[in-house]
């Protein structure tokens, strides 16, 4: 079965990762708007179009309103977790539960707007039930809907999202830096809470207010069954009281968690909520690593489905028993979010990278073509944008409304930026290869490195150049090998380590690692979550998704620019400077991005006849179907 959607494509990535910070739009129709004493009260916003749902829409427009409840969803995690407390640093959360700051809070949190699965750049309210701004961005206020509750059946009241706001900031270095432009959170009304901003034009900070995930106050501020006050600044794996669909159910420290649907979950008629999270129970279980997680896919059907992201397996692995008996399926989705930027992560920190030559060497050095041809059986995309897919990525050479950004920075960037088209190197014969590491060896070169008895040394000192990749599962080593291969064809002392889930993630909040492969999701409305990704500030706080290290005043100035951006014209033209000073700093390898969706699920799924086309897959909208699962179960 196959199902197709129009517009651009998104990699099986995308299904797993969090949407990005949105923006705002200064004009939203009048659909959209509710004028009560000179105020408009928005149910919804977007930068992009028009919000394709007005103020009384009941549902979307895909799901299945009849779908039954009951069931369970069984998932897969790897490595492990030890807390229950997602927004710190420290620790290592359960699965369902948001990690990052965008990623609000998993399935146990509501959040006070909440992105559309359809639209780009599009929100609705949730815990918020409208808000509104001043003409000049200086302020955001939202009004919550009376009927929001916690899970112990108290209101969620304006003075838990002061709460939130003050206390995660304070405890989390990545809510800091998000919210850094909000200086202050007032209750204003007895349903009101106000954001006051430092900065005067900045569209996106109102919705990103609308990121804020709520925890309770009276909970976290309050004693556990023993009598021990809580303290959210530390981890626990003490179950929290919530406001989602879910919540904790039952567990097995580091091996397993299962989250049970809340019977008078307070949103559940809401129009986002109708007809999804079908699922009486979501069950995730943890596996040492990828393989495992496989073999338990294939064999025990212990997890029911997996978004694909290995070429040969798609094309080759399905050959299981399950498979072919048709137990379990293989499905394409195609979305229209674009492509996140997957790449080999240089870290600029280090000595050794931080010479724009030497990381132009090494993507010179990386043979795409043959890794395609070779493991991937053609079926990727080589990714030549931090913003694949979308009209935000730069092409052929900066004009208009780009060229008058990047003016701004001439002399802080390369001058190839206005000079040249940006193209990676093509290797699609031997003579083309051999060229390419022929000028690799010129970068290096004029970098100050030499080759000495097969291997390159800094001229100066003798010391060998090394790289090490680092990874958290031994299927890295496909990706790494090739790579360090052609690495070493320059005399390069290459090693490849693979560490488990739990040091993989120490070693890269504390940036210990040369090489990382990294993928950084973008939506169709960037803006402040660009200082996290490329901004100098992150570049020296622990944690933060700034993994290359870059820290440049240049790259800071244009990310100020596609913030404060006052129109989509602007904002798409400072994306594309943006865009093209990040590809000409080298500050990664580009690797490859997959053009459709690949998901394979046990087929005990009623699924809607059509899905999202914006996010492409939208699982909560599915449900069990008992006879077919019934059927699975017969047929062993």
């Amino acid at each position: 079965m196959k199902r197709r959607l129009s517009g651009l494509t998104a990699p099986a990535a995308a299904l797993a990762s969090a949407l990005c910070a949105l923006a705002l739009a200064p004009g939203v129709p009048a659909a959209a708007q509710e004028v009560q004493e000179g105020t408009q009260w928005r149910h919804a916003a977007s930068l992009i179009e028009a919000p394709k749902y007005g103020p009384d829409f009941a549902r979307y427009d895909y799901v299945n309103p009849d779908a039954p409840k009951g069931g369970t969803l069984n998932q897969v995690a790897l490595g492990t977790f030890d807390s229950f407390n997602p927004f710190l640093i420290r620790g290592t959360p359960a699965a369902g539960l948001g990690q990052i700051v965008n990623a609000r809070g998993g399935i146990g949190y509501d959040s006070l707007m909440e992105p559309s699965t359809e639209e780009p750049s599009t929100s609705y309210g949730l815990i918020a039930e409208a808000m509104t701004y001043p003409d000049d961005y200086s302020s955001a206020t939202f009004r919550l809907n009376p009927k929001a509750r916690w899970h112990d059946g108290e209101p969620i009241t304006p003075q838990d999202v002061v709460w939130s706001f003050e206390t995660l900031k304070e405890i989390n270095p990545q809510y800091n830096q998000y919210y850094h432009n909000v200086v202050t959170a007032e209750v204003t009304g007895e349903r009101e809470v106000t954001f006051t901003f430092d900065e005067k034009g900045n569209r996106e900070l109102p919705h990103i207010m609308g990121d804020l995930v709520v925890v309770p106050k009276h909970w976290w501020t309050g004693t556990d069954a023993s009598g021990k006050a809580r303290d959210i600044s530390q981890p626990t794996l003490e179950p929290p009281l919530g406001s989602g669909p879910y919540r904790i159910g039952s567990w097995d420290a580091g091996r397993n968690v299962v989250w049970e649907r809340v019977p008078d979950y307070w949103a559940a008629e809401h129009p986002l909520r109708v007809g999804r999270y079908n699922f009486d129970a979501i069950r995730y279980e943890y596996f040492r690593d990828l393989n495992a997680a496989w073999e338990a896919f294939t064999k025990g059907g212990i997890y029911d489905f997996r978004a694909e992201n290995r070429a040969q397996r798609w094309a080759q692995g399905y050959d299981f028993p399950a498979a072919q008996r048709g137990d379990v399926k293989k499905d394409t989705f195609a979305t229209t979010s674009g492509e996140p930027m997957q790449a080999f992560v240089l870290n600029t920190r280090r000595d050794k990278f931080a010479d724009r030559r030497v990381r132009q060497a090494l993507t010179y050095a990386f043979d795409f073509e043959a890794l395609n041809k070779n493991l991937f059986f053609d079926l990727y995309t080589r990714t030549d944008s931090y913003f694949e897919g979308t009209e935000l990525a730069a092409s052929g050479l900066p004009e208009g409304k780009e060229l008058e950004y990047l003016e701004k920075v001439r002399g802080e960037v390369p001058e190839e930026v206005f000079t040249e088209e940006f193209k990676l190197p093509v290797n699609d014969s031997r003579e083309a290869m051999r060229a390419n590491l022929r000028e690799a060896v010129r970068l290096l070169g004029e970098a100050g490195f030499e080759q000495r008895g097969g291997q390159l040394v800094d001229g100066e000192t003798g010391e060998p150049f090394t790289v090490q990749f680092l990874g958290n599962d031994p299927s890295d080593e496909r990706i790494f090998g090739p790579y360090a291969a052609s690495l070493r064809r320059l005399g390069i002392d290459t090693s490849i380590r693979i560490v488990d889930a739990a040091q993989y993630q120490a070693l890269s909040d504390e940036f210990d690692y040369d090489i990382i492969s990294g993928v950084f999701g973008q939506s169709q409305s960037p803006g402040n979550e660009q200082r996290e990704f490329w901004g100098s500030v992150a570049a020296d706080q622990p944690g933060s998704r700034n993994a290359a290290g870059i820290k440049s005043e240049a790259i800071d100035k244009l990310i100020d620019d596609v913030i404060y951006a006052p129109d989509r014209d602007s904002l798409v033209a400072a994306t594309r400077a943006l865009d093209r000073v990040l590809l000409w700093g080298f500050y990664m390898v580009p690797q490859w991005h997959n053009p459709e969706i690949w998901l394979a699920y046990w087929n005990k799924f009623g699924i809607p006849d059509e899905q999202p086309s914006y996010s492409g897959v939208d699982i909560f909208s599915w449900w069990v179907d008992p006879e077919k699962e019934r059927q699975i179960e017969v047929g062993g």
